[in-house]
């Protein structure tokens, strides 16, 4: 699907405040509400719009602490990965990983309450897993930005 003009702004529009109605995307679209509508919808078939949530923020939350966790695998089988990824998706804690190439061979984004829950959650559910060769966490001192937006 190739986007014009107006799709770009909508998924602007969007991507900044999902909550907005039809109407009043509308109005700053200057097209009618089911021409909105009508955009939304092609978008969503077609798999551009993902899904809508909510952004929570964490420290309100007692998730405040979020740990970059840089992870080796002892080897790089296909087995082994598909193991390690059909766990990890199942920990609660980590809200993000990538496999990655470099030194490592998968990121996690962690959020916990607070050291002491880090070291719990590493300890008992992380370096348990399988084929973990080893770990590095980098602590996050302050978000100096954090977005979803994707610039299209």
């Amino acid at each position: 699907m190739t986007l014009d003009l107006i799709d770009k702004k909508l998924l602007k529009l969007l991507q900044t405040n999902s909550k907005k109605t039809t109407k009043e995307l509308s109005l700053d679209l200057n097209l009618s509400v089911t021409a909105v509508y009508e955009r939304i919808k092609k978008l969503e078939r077609e798999g551009i719009i993902d899904k809508y949530v909510a952004v929570v923020n964490k420290s309100k939350v007692e998730k405040g602490f979020v740990v970059f966790c840089h992870l080796k695998l002892i080897q790089h089988t296909k087995e082994f990965l598909t193991k390690f990824e059909s766990e990890v998706v199942k920990l609660k804690e980590v809200l993000e990983c990538y496999h990655v190439s470099g030194d490592y061979d998968y990121i996690l984004k962690i959020v916990v309450k607070d050291m002491e829950a880090y070291r719990e959650f590493l300890v008992t559910k992380l370096t348990i897993l399988q084929h973990i060769g080893s770990t590095h966490s980098t602590f996050m001192i302050s978000e100096v930005k954090s977005t979803s937006v994707v610039d299209v």
